[in-house]
């Protein structure tokens, strides 16, 4: 196994001590105001980093546009939000469930419980990335707030090596995961309100990056018209009501007769074109 100098002096900022101090003696509205003063830094540090998110989802793009897969890796928080953005795209864009997946180390049971150590094995990101065939025409985006979970370098310097292309989503600047990647982001947000703890800051800053990734591939999969879901999967009223309206709005017709469009049509893109044909 390569070396991946898991044991770099490199600045992990995400770990420094917090700069608020006794918290646990402070009031309510007092640790309120702090987690709320710092959540204010995410956006501006994700605005920083427009350019390598932009290079990144150009890449994605290009790949998923010829019938490659998107895959997300991460431990813990990280893990656990690459599987949510992977999970929201079939709904919302009407893919399959097979375009954009999320994987967890220590497997799906990870996501609701802790799994000891799981991170800690930079071998089997690419095991559990074998049960999907991954090859030269997917992408596979590393997650990681430190930049050193082993899982995730691992898994990135592996798929590198076998032609996939390679992103990742970090929050440190620099550091083993940035290395593994052809495209990185880091999005550098500063020590936590609770010393350590990434999944305040740091788990929303890679929250932001990933809505801003997967919306604009899938927008860019031709997945959005205007400004709507077309695609989206009818799986409850509150989404029937909204695909009515769209149809509605788009046709120029009456609730009863976009209602039954969108019941026969089973989609609002197909319901607006076979009116249009």
């Amino acid at each position: 196994m390569a070396n991946f100098n898991l044991n770099s002096t490199m600045i992990r900022i995400t770990e420094q001590e917090s700069k608020y101090h006794d918290i646990d003696k402070m009031s309510v509205m007092e640790i309120l105001k702090g987690i709320n003063a710092e959540d204010k830094l995410v956006p501006q540090a994700v605005e920083k980093a427009l350019p390598q998110i932009e290079q990144l989802a150009t890449a994605v793009a290009e790949r998923m546009i010829k019938g490659g897969r998107l895959f997300y890796i991460g431990a813990g928080t990280s893990g656990r939000l690459g599987v949510v953005d992977a999970s929201e795209c079939p709904p919302t864009f009407g893919v399959s469930f097979d375009r954009v997946v999320g994987i967890i180390a220590g497997g799906d049971s990870a996501i609701r419980k802790a799994v000891e150590f799981a991170e800690d094995d930079a071998q089997q990101a690419w095991i559990d990335l074998q049960e999907y065939d991954i090859n030269e025409n997917d992408s596979l985006v590393g997650l990681a707030a430190s930049g050193t979970t082993p899982y995730v370098i691992g898994g990135l310097h592996t798929a590198r090596q076998h032609g996939v292309l390679t992103g990742c989503i970090v929050c440190n600047e620099g550091g083993p995961v940035v290395a593994a990647a052809d495209f990185p982001v880091e999005v550098v947000v500063g020590p936590e309100f609770l010393t350590g703890s990434t999944r305040m800051k740091s788990g929303t800053a890679q929250k932001l990056v990933l809505n801003m990734l997967s919306t604009t591939v899938m927008i860019k999969l031709g997945r959005v018209k205007g400004n709507r879901m077309v695609d989206m999967q009818l799986t409850n009223n509150k989404l029937v009501d909204r695909g009515t309206q769209m149809v509605m709005n788009e046709l120029n017709i009456d609730q009863e007769q976009a209602a039954s469009l969108l019941s026969q049509y089973g989609s609002v893109r197909k319901a607006v074109e076979a009116s249009k044909h």
